[in-house]
């Protein structure tokens, strides 16, 4: 069974996406603290505070959806880049989303517990190279399952905006 979270064309500034949980910290440029022990560059999940999502376009409206699921879903083939990342949010925790300096914000109700994320990208170079586009350019999704903690994964990367994010803050494991 999958339940859907989230489904917003997602407006902020400097591509920054937050999933927060512990704390109302969320991405504060800090990319050792966020992306630490990590290979990916595109979903920085090292502090246990949330989940730092790298969007590829710096402003405008990026399309991003969250969906939970009983078990891992399938591998879908159209996400052109995709990572992995485990995630625990702690019991009693209020899960919320926010935007670059919490501009856009709202609650994200997943339970308490350890998931495996994976974020799903199509668009980053259009994302990077259309900030002026009319409309959204790039989508994202992220799927949450509950599964064991491990160490992130690097997927599938195809786009030049994800391999450039990965040897920039991704690969300090």
């Amino acid at each position: 069974m999958m339940t859907l979270l989230f489904d917003e064309l997602v407006l902020t500034d400097y591509g920054q996406f937050d999933l927060i949980w512990s704390g109302d910290l969320g991405f504060d440029g800090d990319f050792d603290r966020f992306f630490a022990e990590q290979e990916n560059g595109l979903a920085g999940a090292a502090t246990g505070a949330g989940l730092y999502v790298n969007l590829a376009r710096r402003s405008g409206g990026s399309r991003v959806r969250i969906v939970l699921h009983d078990t891992e879903p399938p591998l879908r083939g159209d996400w052109e880049d995709v990572v992995e990342v485990s995630v625990s949010i702690p019991r009693g925790a209020e899960p919320t989303w926010n935007t670059w300096a919490s501009e856009e914000s709202g609650s994200l109700p997943v339970p308490f517990g350890a998931y495996r994320v994976r974020v799903g990208a199509r668009g980053r170079d259009a994302g990077a190279d259309g900030e002026f586009a009319e409309g959204p350019v790039d989508w994202y999704e992220l799927d949450f399952w509950p599964a064991p903690v491990e160490a992130d994964a690097i997927i599938r990367t195809t786009s030049a905006n994800a391999a450039h994010w990965h040897r920039k803050v991704g690969s300090r494991r």
